[in-house]
């Protein structure tokens, strides 16, 4: 941007989602509208985070839109539909005298900058992170209230009104045929578990085959588990886990997450052409996971993938440390000076060899590339 341009920008940061239980598909595609609630866990900016820059000049000819550094169509609907909400609301809030800002900028056009410190289009919800981040960058640059957000983001990605808050997170089924009671709200802050810790596994940082949106698409027109799924399991298991999550149960926390998670996947399968987003060494994870919490005879660890194979981990402090060590253990990284543990500090532990022992997996060099270590946002 020059530095006329700069005037007009204003930089945020909005951090990445994961889901514990999963939303299954849109029973509305126009108003991004899903087939049952959902909800998620923020992480950490400092460790995972889209940063957006949005300028906006007289001077400039059109709407244009950069990720990573390569220009993309800004033509895209879901994009589209962001850029006229936020600007209607604009334009609305300036015509009954509620905003201060320049009424001329809301008729220039835009220039915007994204950029993921985070692996994009590989199932770790960049898409909800950087349309949360733009619609609260442009609504930061055209004066539009913060309540009207979650369903503007919704229409750029379902999961995006999620992630425009902090902590445990429900997007809302709602009712109304025009979605405006399907937003996201949250269930618990960012600091009413401070024990919980994330790790994020990454497998692979190549784009997916199938993406998300394509693929529920087909899962909605295709999967009879699909219906089943959102009709008799969801409501019942929103309640528990919501339940658990107050109560601070991680035993019942992690094997619920588990458990939506498989089912996500069984979904994946039952649909029609099958949609692959595991890979063998997601399905090693799932192993060594399971493994791990056999030995203990409890759940200390939990996994769930989203639309991708790399694993988000959830465990508690105290045993971070060793699954960590585990998990260099079975999974030994390249030695070859780049960091393996990145994020949040994990000290060392030593492993048993009855650990070891009965775990019972041959170790499979370079499987995992990195871990990044976090937690919830506080």
């Amino acid at each position: 941007f020059s530095e006329e341009e700069k005037k007009d920008t204003l930089c945020n940061a909005v951090t990445l989602f994961i889901i514990d239980i999963q939303s299954g598909g849109k029973r509305d595609e126009d108003l991004i509208l899903p087939i049952n609630s959902s909800l998620s866990v923020t992480l950490h900016q400092d460790q995972l985070k889209t940063t957006t820059t949005v300028a906006c000049s007289r001077n400039f000819q059109q709407d244009r839109i950069w990720l990573n550094g390569k220009e993309e169509d800004i033509n895209n609907p879901r994009l589209q539909s962001c850029l006229q909400e936020i600007r209607r609301f604009s334009r609305k809030r300036r015509n009954t005298g509620d905003s201060t800002s320049d009424a001329s900028s809301v008729s220039h056009k835009v220039h915007i900058c994204s950029v993921n410190n985070f692996p994009t289009a590989a199932g770790l919800a960049s898409s909800a992170s950087g349309y949360a981040c733009l619609v609260y960058t442009l609504s930061q640059l055209f004066g539009v209230e913060s309540e009207q957000l979650s369903a503007v983001a919704r229409q750029g990605s379902g999961s995006a009104c999620r992630s425009l808050y902090g902590g445990f997170v429900q997007w809302k089924l709602g009712t109304q045929l025009d979605g405006k009671d399907s937003l996201a709200e949250q269930v618990e802050s960012e600091s009413y578990w401070p024990e919980l810790r994330v790790l994020i596994l990454v497998v692979s940082a190549e784009q997916k085959s199938v993406g998300s949106t394509s693929g529920m698409h087909t899962s909605v027109e295709t999967s009879q588990l699909l219906k089943y799924r959102a009709d008799v399991v969801v409501p019942s298991r929103m309640e528990e886990m919501i339940r658990v999550i107050r109560e601070r149960d991680f035993p019942a926390f992690g094997e619920l997450t588990m458990k939506d998670s498989n089912q996500f996947h069984a979904i994946c399968l039952d649909t029609y052409p099958p949609i692959f987003y595991l890979n063998n060494m997601s399905h090693r994870i799932i192993s060594l996971v399971h493994r791990y919490n056999q030995y203990y005879g409890e759940t200390r660890v939990a996994y769930t993938f989203d639309a991708g194979p790399n694993a988000v981990i959830y465990t508690l402090q105290d045993h971070l440390p060793e699954f960590v060590q585990v998990v260099r253990h079975f999974f030994p990284p390249e030695v070859n000076g780049e960091e393996f543990v990145k994020g949040l500090t994990v000290c060392s532990a030593d492993l048993s060899e009855e650990l070891k022992r009965d775990i019972n997996m041959e170790p499979t060099p370079k499987g995992i590339r990195y871990i990044i270590s976090t937690k919830v946002i506080v």
